[in-house]
Protein backbone atom coordinates (compact mmCIF):
# COMPACT_ATOMS: atom_id res chain seq x y z
CA UNK A 1 0.00 0.00 0.00
CA UNK A 2 1.42 3.25 -0.59
CA UNK A 3 -0.21 6.51 1.17
CA UNK A 4 0.32 9.90 -0.53
CA UNK A 5 0.12 12.93 2.19
CA UNK A 6 -1.40 16.13 1.47
CA UNK A 7 -3.61 14.38 -1.39
CA UNK A 8 -6.24 16.63 -2.39
CA UNK A 9 -3.22 19.50 -2.60
CA UNK A 10 -1.59 20.29 -6.28
CA UNK A 11 1.66 17.79 -6.08
CA UNK A 12 0.18 15.06 -3.80
CA UNK A 13 -2.68 14.84 -6.60
CA UNK A 14 -0.66 15.03 -9.39
CA UNK A 15 1.36 11.79 -7.49
CA UNK A 16 -1.34 10.36 -7.42
CA UNK A 17 -2.45 10.88 -10.87
CA UNK A 18 1.47 9.40 -12.00
CA UNK A 19 0.82 6.07 -9.39
CA UNK A 20 -2.67 5.52 -11.86
CA UNK A 21 -0.77 5.84 -14.97
CA UNK A 22 1.97 3.70 -13.98
CA UNK A 23 -0.55 0.62 -13.53
CA UNK A 24 -0.67 1.00 -9.37
CA UNK A 25 -3.94 -0.28 -9.28
CA UNK A 26 -6.66 2.36 -6.91
CA UNK A 27 -6.82 -0.01 -4.17
CA UNK A 28 -3.04 -0.19 -3.83
CA UNK A 29 -3.12 3.72 -3.15
CA UNK A 30 -4.21 5.52 -0.08
CA UNK A 31 -4.58 9.44 0.18
CA UNK A 32 -4.37 11.56 3.35
CA UNK A 33 -6.55 14.43 3.87
CA UNK A 34 -7.46 16.63 6.79
CA UNK A 35 -10.83 17.21 5.32
CA UNK A 36 -12.15 13.66 4.11
CA UNK A 37 -14.89 15.84 2.93
CA UNK A 38 -13.19 17.20 0.19
CA UNK A 39 -11.91 14.65 -1.11
CA UNK A 40 -14.49 12.74 -3.17
CA UNK A 41 -12.85 12.97 -6.44
CA UNK A 42 -10.28 10.28 -4.83
CA UNK A 43 -13.31 8.35 -3.12
CA UNK A 44 -14.49 8.36 -6.60
CA UNK A 45 -11.70 6.90 -8.28
CA UNK A 46 -11.07 3.57 -5.65
CA UNK A 47 -8.70 5.14 -3.32
CA UNK A 48 -9.23 5.17 0.06
CA UNK A 49 -9.27 8.26 1.84
CA UNK A 50 -8.22 8.85 5.26
CA UNK A 51 -8.31 12.15 7.26
CA UNK A 52 -5.24 13.17 8.97
CA UNK A 53 -3.16 16.07 10.30
CA UNK A 54 0.50 16.89 10.58
CA UNK A 55 -0.18 18.06 13.83
CA UNK A 56 -2.42 15.32 15.04
CA UNK A 57 -0.01 12.32 15.80
CA UNK A 58 -2.45 9.98 17.03
CA UNK A 59 -4.44 10.61 13.56
CA UNK A 60 -1.42 9.87 11.86
CA UNK A 61 -0.67 6.33 13.24
CA UNK A 62 -4.24 5.62 13.00
CA UNK A 63 -3.57 6.76 8.61
CA UNK A 64 -0.38 4.50 8.46
CA UNK A 65 -1.75 1.15 9.80
CA UNK A 66 -1.32 -1.23 6.57
CA UNK A 67 1.14 1.38 4.51
CA UNK A 68 4.51 0.14 2.91
CA UNK A 69 5.42 2.93 1.25
CA UNK A 70 4.89 6.74 2.23
CA UNK A 71 5.22 10.09 0.34
CA UNK A 72 5.65 12.93 2.39
CA UNK A 73 4.82 16.09 0.54
CA UNK A 74 6.56 18.80 2.98
CA UNK A 75 4.16 21.17 4.77
CA UNK A 76 2.72 24.18 3.24
CA UNK A 77 2.24 25.24 7.02
CA UNK A 78 2.23 29.57 5.98
CA UNK A 79 3.39 29.88 9.80
CA UNK A 80 6.64 29.69 11.16
CA UNK A 81 8.91 27.85 9.31
CA UNK A 82 9.72 26.01 12.65
CA UNK A 83 6.47 24.46 12.49
CA UNK A 84 7.07 22.94 9.14
CA UNK A 85 10.07 20.65 10.88
CA UNK A 86 8.08 19.89 13.71
CA UNK A 87 4.98 18.45 11.21
CA UNK A 88 7.82 16.60 9.55
CA UNK A 89 9.00 15.12 12.43
CA UNK A 90 5.75 13.87 14.06
CA UNK A 91 5.06 12.29 10.15
CA UNK A 92 8.20 10.50 10.52
CA UNK A 93 7.87 9.53 14.08
CA UNK A 94 4.28 7.98 13.51
CA UNK A 95 5.06 5.83 10.60
CA UNK A 96 7.82 4.56 12.41
CA UNK A 97 5.13 3.44 14.98
CA UNK A 98 3.22 2.42 12.29
CA UNK A 99 5.40 -0.16 11.16
CA UNK A 100 5.79 1.80 7.44
CA UNK A 101 8.92 0.74 5.65
CA UNK A 102 9.76 3.48 3.23
CA UNK A 103 9.63 7.11 2.83
CA UNK A 104 9.78 9.62 -0.05
CA UNK A 105 10.36 13.04 1.16
CA UNK A 106 9.49 15.95 -0.97
CA UNK A 107 12.66 18.37 0.30
CA UNK A 108 14.36 21.77 -1.62
CA UNK A 109 16.91 22.26 -3.68
CA UNK A 110 20.45 23.29 -1.67
CA UNK A 111 23.68 24.47 -1.81
CA UNK A 112 26.44 23.88 0.41
CA UNK A 113 26.36 27.12 1.20
CA UNK A 114 22.72 27.48 1.78
CA UNK A 115 23.40 28.83 5.49
CA UNK A 116 23.81 32.70 3.64
CA UNK A 117 20.92 32.55 1.47
CA UNK A 118 17.69 34.92 2.08
CA UNK A 119 15.85 31.42 2.13
CA UNK A 120 17.99 30.20 4.79
CA UNK A 121 15.46 29.47 7.32
CA UNK A 122 12.79 27.62 4.83
CA UNK A 123 15.87 25.40 3.54
CA UNK A 124 17.00 24.78 6.94
CA UNK A 125 13.79 23.68 7.85
CA UNK A 126 14.01 20.71 5.40
CA UNK A 127 17.90 20.26 5.90
CA UNK A 128 16.67 19.56 9.27
CA UNK A 129 14.01 17.39 8.45
CA UNK A 130 16.36 14.73 6.10
CA UNK A 131 18.64 14.96 9.10
CA UNK A 132 15.77 13.21 11.26
CA UNK A 133 14.51 10.90 8.41
CA UNK A 134 18.33 9.68 7.79
CA UNK A 135 18.55 8.99 11.50
CA UNK A 136 14.92 7.60 12.27
CA UNK A 137 15.72 3.98 10.34
CA UNK A 138 13.83 3.86 8.16
CA UNK A 139 14.09 3.38 4.80
CA UNK A 140 14.16 6.49 2.57
CA UNK A 141 14.23 8.12 -0.78
CA UNK A 142 15.07 12.62 -0.35
CA UNK A 143 13.86 14.95 -3.45
CA UNK A 144 15.97 17.96 -3.40
CA UNK A 145 12.81 19.53 -5.99
CA UNK A 146 14.11 22.72 -7.98
CA UNK A 147 11.82 25.63 -7.74
CA UNK A 148 8.73 25.13 -9.63
CA UNK A 149 7.82 26.95 -12.91
CA UNK A 150 4.45 27.41 -11.79
CA UNK A 151 5.96 30.72 -9.67
CA UNK A 152 7.21 32.54 -12.35
CA UNK A 153 3.89 34.40 -13.19
CA UNK A 154 3.39 34.46 -9.85
CA UNK A 155 6.52 36.62 -9.68
CA UNK A 156 5.93 38.33 -12.56
CA UNK A 157 2.71 39.69 -11.62
CA UNK A 158 -0.87 39.25 -12.67
CA UNK A 159 -1.30 42.23 -14.86
CA UNK A 160 2.05 41.98 -17.12
CA UNK A 161 0.48 41.77 -20.23
CA UNK A 162 -0.62 44.97 -19.32
CA UNK A 163 2.08 46.65 -17.73
CA UNK A 164 4.64 45.37 -19.95
CA UNK A 165 7.12 45.37 -17.15
CA UNK A 166 8.10 42.85 -14.34
CA UNK A 167 9.53 44.34 -10.93
CA UNK A 168 11.09 41.63 -9.00
CA UNK A 169 14.40 42.28 -7.57
CA UNK A 170 16.33 39.16 -8.21
CA UNK A 171 19.45 41.45 -10.21
CA UNK A 172 20.63 38.42 -13.42
CA UNK A 173 20.23 35.79 -10.90
CA UNK A 174 19.52 32.60 -12.47
CA UNK A 175 16.92 29.34 -11.58
CA UNK A 176 16.69 26.25 -12.29
CA UNK A 177 12.89 26.20 -12.36
CA UNK A 178 11.18 23.03 -12.97
CA UNK A 179 7.81 21.67 -13.62
CA UNK A 180 6.13 20.95 -10.30
CA UNK A 181 4.18 17.52 -12.23
CA UNK A 182 7.17 16.39 -13.78
CA UNK A 183 8.49 16.59 -9.75
CA UNK A 184 5.54 14.14 -9.25
CA UNK A 185 5.75 12.25 -12.00
CA UNK A 186 9.43 11.55 -10.72
CA UNK A 187 7.99 11.00 -7.48
CA UNK A 188 5.58 7.93 -8.75
CA UNK A 189 8.52 6.86 -10.46
CA UNK A 190 11.11 6.39 -7.51
CA UNK A 191 7.44 4.85 -5.61
CA UNK A 192 7.27 2.28 -8.66
CA UNK A 193 10.55 1.00 -9.06
CA UNK A 194 13.86 -0.24 -7.26
CA UNK A 195 17.15 0.56 -6.04
CA UNK A 196 16.40 4.29 -4.51
CA UNK A 197 16.45 3.53 -0.98
CA UNK A 198 18.63 5.96 0.69
CA UNK A 199 19.49 8.00 -1.93
CA UNK A 200 19.32 12.05 -2.42
CA UNK A 201 18.64 13.19 -5.72
CA UNK A 202 18.66 16.66 -6.66
CA UNK A 203 15.74 17.18 -9.19
CA UNK A 204 16.35 20.45 -11.32
CA UNK A 205 16.24 21.43 -14.82
CA UNK A 206 19.00 21.10 -17.49
CA UNK A 207 19.28 25.10 -17.52
CA UNK A 208 18.64 27.89 -15.44
CA UNK A 209 17.26 31.29 -16.29
CA UNK A 210 17.30 34.65 -15.30
CA UNK A 211 14.09 36.70 -15.31
CA UNK A 212 15.72 38.81 -18.46
CA UNK A 213 15.28 36.07 -19.98
CA UNK A 214 11.72 35.60 -18.45
CA UNK A 215 10.67 39.04 -19.43
CA UNK A 216 12.14 38.17 -23.32
CA UNK A 217 10.28 34.65 -23.61
CA UNK A 218 6.88 36.45 -22.06
CA UNK A 219 7.04 39.30 -24.86
CA UNK A 220 7.65 37.16 -27.23
CA UNK A 221 4.60 35.18 -26.51
CA UNK A 222 2.75 38.33 -26.25
CA UNK A 223 4.06 39.67 -29.48
CA UNK A 224 5.17 42.53 -27.27
CA UNK A 225 8.47 43.83 -25.77
CA UNK A 226 7.99 43.31 -21.72
CA UNK A 227 10.71 45.35 -19.56
CA UNK A 228 12.66 43.49 -16.46
CA UNK A 229 13.61 45.87 -13.98
CA UNK A 230 14.92 44.79 -10.88
CA UNK A 231 15.18 47.32 -7.99
CA UNK A 232 16.52 47.80 -4.82
CA UNK A 233 14.43 46.01 -2.30
CA UNK A 234 13.11 48.84 -0.52
CA UNK A 235 12.02 50.70 -3.90
CA UNK A 236 10.13 47.26 -4.95
CA UNK A 237 8.40 47.10 -1.09
CA UNK A 238 7.57 50.39 -1.34
CA UNK A 239 5.75 49.54 -4.94
CA UNK A 240 4.38 46.51 -3.88
CA UNK A 241 2.26 48.43 -0.84
CA UNK A 242 1.31 51.25 -3.46
CA UNK A 243 -0.32 48.32 -5.32
CA UNK A 244 -1.69 46.75 -2.42
CA UNK A 245 0.27 43.60 -2.22
CA UNK A 246 -0.55 42.24 1.82
CA UNK A 247 3.06 42.13 3.89
CA UNK A 248 3.36 38.40 4.00
CA UNK A 249 3.09 38.26 0.47
CA UNK A 250 6.00 41.34 -0.01
CA UNK A 251 8.11 39.64 2.40
CA UNK A 252 7.80 36.68 0.17
CA UNK A 253 8.34 37.95 -3.09
CA UNK A 254 11.44 39.71 -1.69
CA UNK A 255 12.74 36.39 0.23
CA UNK A 256 12.63 34.70 -3.19
CA UNK A 257 13.81 37.12 -5.58
CA UNK A 258 16.98 37.96 -3.18
CA UNK A 259 17.43 33.73 -3.09
CA UNK A 260 17.51 33.70 -7.15
CA UNK A 261 20.26 36.98 -7.17
CA UNK A 262 22.23 35.12 -4.76
CA UNK A 263 22.13 32.08 -7.47
CA UNK A 264 21.15 29.80 -4.07
CA UNK A 265 18.63 27.91 -6.51
CA UNK A 266 20.52 27.61 -9.86
CA UNK A 267 21.56 24.08 -9.51
CA UNK A 268 21.68 22.06 -12.67
CA UNK A 269 20.69 18.34 -12.47
CA UNK A 270 20.13 15.57 -15.02
CA UNK A 271 18.54 12.94 -12.87
CA UNK A 272 14.85 14.48 -13.57
CA UNK A 273 15.47 13.48 -16.93
CA UNK A 274 16.91 10.30 -16.47
CA UNK A 275 13.55 9.13 -14.25
CA UNK A 276 11.27 11.01 -17.25
CA UNK A 277 12.65 9.64 -19.86
CA UNK A 278 12.53 12.42 -21.97
CA UNK A 279 13.85 16.42 -21.24
CA UNK A 280 11.93 17.87 -18.86
CA UNK A 281 9.74 20.87 -19.55
CA UNK A 282 12.21 24.21 -20.24
CA UNK A 283 10.79 27.94 -19.18
CA UNK A 284 10.46 28.92 -22.72
CA UNK A 285 8.05 25.91 -23.47
CA UNK A 286 5.96 26.86 -20.12
CA UNK A 287 5.34 30.62 -20.90
CA UNK A 288 4.06 29.46 -24.50
CA UNK A 289 1.66 27.30 -22.64
CA UNK A 290 1.04 29.77 -19.79
CA UNK A 291 0.89 33.01 -21.67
Amino acid sequence: MILVTGATGKFGSKAIDHLLKKGVRPSEISALVRNAANADNLKNRGIEVKAGDYTDYDSLVKAFQGVDKLLLVSSNDRQAVENRTAQHINIIKAAKEANVKYIVYTSFVRKTNFEDSSIAAFQNSHAQTEAYLRSSGVDYTILQNGIYLEMIPIFAGEKVAETGVILFPAGEGKASYVLREELAEAAAHILTTQGHERQIYSLTNSASVSFSEIAKAIGYQLGKDISYESLDVDIFESKMKQFGVPDLYIGMFTMWALAQAQGTMDVLNNTLEGFLGRKPTTMSQFIAQVY
